[in-house]
């Protein structure tokens, strides 16, 4: 009796699914239909980047002293690897850049920092970072961009 509710269940989803296939979509229906987010697929490539070129360019230029891990100009991720400033050897930082919007503006931009600090025995241990480190990073972003789009401006 259950195998049978679950596979009518199936079915029913199933159906439902496929009621919202068409030509110009033939595989049915995107997440963002099926959730509401209002946005629709994409019909050309796109070109540039995905969110704001003066931030995205001020975070690489502010940040460039760290190792770059990985970047996502389409999503606004930027991720940094450790870095050990060579005047304090027993402390690392990594830094991670959320760019939120296509415009140039201070809640665009989320910057978090990741301490870790060398115990006895050498091995490296999470420690907090103050808030203002954040903000500082976020300032310096902020900063650079506006200049850049003053330089761009003129």
């Amino acid at each position: 009796m259950v195998l049978v509710r679950g596979a009518a269940i199936a079915l029913i989803a199933s159906g439902a699914l496929l009621g919202g296939c068409s030509t110009d979509r033939p595989f049915g229906p995107t997440v963002g239909d099926v959730f509401g987010s209002g946005r629709s697929a994409p019909t050309a490539a796109q070109t540039g980047i995905g969110v704001n070129a003066y931030l995205w360019r001020a975070t690489l230029d502010t940040l460039s002293f760290m190792p770059l891990a990985n970047a996502d100009p389409w999503g606004g991720v930027v991720n940094y690897d450790w870095y050990t400033n060579p005047q304090t050897p027993n402390e690392r930082f990594k830094a991670t850049v959320f760019i939120l919007d296509t415009r140039l503006r201070a809640d665009a931009l989320n910057v978090t920092v990741t301490k870790e600090v060398r115990d006895a025995t050498g091995g490296w241990i999470g420690a907090p970072v103050a808030a203002q480190t954040e903000t500082d990073l976020e300032n310096a972003i902020l900063t650079k961009a506006r200049q850049l789009n003053l330089q761009n401006a003129g």
